[in-house]
């Protein structure tokens, strides 16, 4: 091989393997800007059984805890946020709750809110159906034995102020509309095993 073809194809390499990390310039890629807390879990805290799903074997409370975000960017018309477990033996994790539509203005989701009817929810604010088969929060459950699972909060600042989606709409489906609107997001992680 050529001298020139050589660092031709190291470069290409070099450059599949920095844009698969997303650090290529001009890339799109998110800083986690958004600061995310939450008073009934720490990051990388236990979630309390008073926040784990009741049914599937487990016993809890089902109450969706208080979510607070701080700052949002210029240009921020709307905020989703989601709950995601990606330990879930499913190949695919588990959607345990998504919130899109929430007005800027806000800047928590306090306790309680994501019942399945959303009437505690900020004004405009809809909920996707989960992987429970219904909207609203549905607390960890993860099966039996299994290492404590992650469940990520993760919220979104969106340029748009509704996203695109119908009623009974799939979190795949959000996240796709939340994934070309997102300007800026942030995140807090709970844990849970039994």
């Amino acid at each position: 091989m050529s001298g020139s073809l050589k660092r031709t194809t190291a470069g290409l390499f070099a450059g599949l393997a920095l844009l698969s990390f997303g650090v290529v310039p001009g890339a799109r890629a998110y800083a986690a800007t958004i600061k995310v807390a939450s008073p009934d879990f720490k990051n990388g805290g236990r979630i309390t059984n008073r926040h784990v799903f009741s049914g599937f074997g487990c016993s809890g409370g089902n109450v969706s805890p208080e979510i607070r975000w701080g700052r949002l960017p210029k240009g921020t018309r709307s905020v989703a946020v989601t709950v995601y477990d990606p330990d879930a033996p499913t190949g695919s994790g588990w959607w345990h709750w998504v919130v899109y539509n929430i007005p800027p203005k806000v800047h928590s989701l306090p306790e309680g809110v994501g019942t399945k009817d959303g009437k505690g929810l900020p004004a405009g604010a809809l909920q996707g159906v989960t992987d429970f088969g219904a909207p609203g929060y549905g607390g960890p459950c993860p099966p039996k034995g299994d290492r404590p699972h992650h469940y990520i909060v993760t919220v979104y600042a969106l340029k748009t102020s509704k996203l695109s989606v119908g009623p009974g709409a799939s979190p795949a489906q959000i996240g796709y509309f939340i994934h070309f609107a997102t300007l800026a997001k942030g995140r807090l992680v709970g844990r849970y095993g039994r």
